[in-house]
């Protein structure tokens, strides 16, 4: 009797500040794509195996130990993926693009992890062979359409990760299939050949003409041109740098012209750049990709990025055209890219067909997570009444995990933060490090999904975040106030538009929190993270917090 009179009370409580429980359905100002982009970055490999069949493909093997397997394919693929579309896991989080690890074919084997630490297989896509075909260990074509067209079914684009800087290295597997002959014998018998691995590779050979050859990239090798020493012809960590630059008509390598399954032909008149473009552009025209996440862009010329832009957004207004009931909607191509160093402002490079930049400087500020309004302020003033131009993230694959630990609070900053935003596979369930190569620790970002261990409370807590962000463009590049510091209160107003929410942080139990001036006395509002609804008086709402208050108004409101 005692416990029902107590909730008798804080239910009259409750009433008396004007909240209510009823659910009431939110008003929803998404914005185009471009003013709102909520991306997440999956390594395909890592996430889902929705098809085992197809896990050794090109003769591919797991290791024993966890330390020796930690750069192998380990299994995810395109079906994975669109198993997790169909469940709705994307959807639930307010994503509205995937970003997926370039799903080409890659060179067939290993090289060389670290030091000599470990078989370091390209499951990140980033070491291509042959860009016109799907690797077998991702899937068929049938299968990314099916991945394409479930997630355009949902409202969310699909962007490929691509790499016009460097094809992968000539690795013995490789080597070995496409019969380029610069192999010693005898390598299959060497039970230390991660130890002797460049043993058997005969580098002063001039068979490596049979490979991409001379007029396709500078590798130091006999018969090619060296590497540079500046940004746009140097050899990253040793990689084929592409010709890009260059004037040169070419013809198909040899490699490529006698591999039986490519789609690759001579063109005419066409330079390496133009090959590059037609066999990326390919993938847009044929399956719809809405975007790309372009690597290392700092390292190709700017009248590439420029080119490659143009012609994929002709592709994708082409298969628009042709499919009219498989497209999300009628936004053009979007393209983002990873220029290593670059902060909020808006780059140079937006002249050259990038509508936005990976934002390395999120990341950084992470010590200002827990008080943001400094960092909201600075970005804000930076992105407002703009199509987002930043890409935020906390996590990333070329970085660091962000604390498995502090994910709440990195959550709600990332999620929260003007621009647009970037969430890594697994911030949201609290995945754990893996192993992590003394000389190589980055491979620690790229573990297994951790589908067997979600971590509840985070989850929910970024499913509430994301979801509202994503009824909201005002997040993304709306004026922002502070309105309180006790809880800690600001609001976003989109002018354009007339989004406007108003959020509290650190906020718990019974508050009253500060409106005016952003929503009306008598208006109803609802928060997103409770679900509860509570009517503004005298310009504030009061209401009972779980720390986190995100307003916005119910459906029926004047804007």
């Amino acid at each position: 009797m005692r416990f029902a009179t107590r909730s008798l009370l804080l239910a009259a409580a409750l009433l008396a500040a004007g909240q209510r429980s009823v659910a009431q359905e939110p008003q929803s100002v998404p914005g185009t794509f471009a003013e709102n982009p909520i991306v997440y970055f999956v390594m395909t490999d890592r996430f889902v195996n929705g098809n085992p069949a197809n896990d050794q493909s090109y003769g591919r093997q797991r290791e024993a130990s966890p330390k020796a397997d930690v750069g192998t394919f380990h299994g995810g693929d395109l079906k994975g993926l669109t198993l997790k579309l169909k469940e709705g896991w994307f959807k639930a989080l307010g994503v509205n693009a995937l970003w997926i690890t370039a799903p080409y074919e890659q060179i067939h084997g290993w090289v060389q992890g670290g030091q000599k630490e470990f078989k370091h297989y390209a499951y990140h896509g980033y070491y291509a062979l042959d860009y016109t075909v799907l690797d077998k260990n991702m899937g068929t074509a049938e299968e990314l359409r099916e991945l394409v067209d479930t997630a355009h079914a949902q409202g969310i684009r699909i962007l490929f990760d691509i790499v016009l800087n460097h094809p992968g290295y000539l690795d013995i597997q490789s080597a070995k299939d496409l019969k380029v002959e610069v192999l010693w014998a005898d390598w299959e018998k060497d039970a230390n050949l991660l130890r002797n691995y460049h043993n058997y590779i005969d580098y002063n050979s001039f068979k490596f003409g049979d490979w991409w050859g001379r007029p396709w990239v500078r590798a130091g090798l006999p018969g090619y041109i060296d590497g540079g020493r500046d940004d746009l012809s140097m050899q990253l960590a040793y990689l084929p740098d592409f010709r890009t630059e260059s004037t040169e008509f070419v013809k198909l390598p040899k490699f490529l012209k006698e591999k039986a399954d490519t789609r690759a032909v001579d063109l005419p008149n066409t330079t390496v750049r133009g090959y590059l473009v037609k066999w990326l552009t390919d993938w847009v025209r044929e399956f719809g990709i809405d975007g790309f996440r372009a690597d290392t862009v700092k390292h190709v010329e700017a009248e590439a990025w420029a080119q490659l832009k143009a012609e994929a957004a002709k592709a994708l207004a082409e298969f628009k055209a042709k499919h009219p009931t498989r497209k999300v909607d009628d936004a053009p191509f979007w393209m983002v890219g990873e220029y290593w160093g670059v902060g909020p402002s808006k780059h140079k490079l937006t002249a050259s067909g990038f509508d936005a930049m990976i934002n390395f400087d999120f990341q950084q500020q992470e010590g200002g997570f827990a008080k943001p309004e400094k960092l909201f302020k600075s970005y804000a003033a930076a992105q407002v009444g703009k199509p987002v131009h930043m890409l935020n993230y906390i996590s990333s694959h070329d970085t660091e995990l962000f604390e498995r630990e502090r994910l709440v609070e990195g959550g709600t900053a990332l999620l929260l933060a003007p621009g647009g935003v970037q969430i890594f596979y697994g911030d949201e369930t609290a995945r754990p490090l893996g192993i992590s190569p003394r000389t190589d620790q980055q491979q620690a970002t790229r573990s297994d999904m951790n589908w067997d261990k979600v971590d509840a409370k985070v989850l929910a807590h970024w499913r509430k975040l994301g979801t509202f962000r994503a009824r909201h463009r005002a997040l993304a590049s709306g004026e922002h106030r502070q309105l309180g510091e006790a809880p800690y209160t600001f609001s976003r107003v989109d002018a354009t538009s007339g989004d406007r929410v108003v959020v509290a942080l650190d906020a718990k139990g019974q508050v009253s929190l500060p409106v005016a001036g952003v929503f009306e006395d008598g208006q109803t509002l609802r928060d997103a993270y409770t679900g509860h609804t509570a009517k503004v008086a005298g310009g504030k709402v009061a209401l009972q917090a779980e720390s986190v208050v995100l307003l916005e108004r119910v459906q029926g409101e004047a804007r």
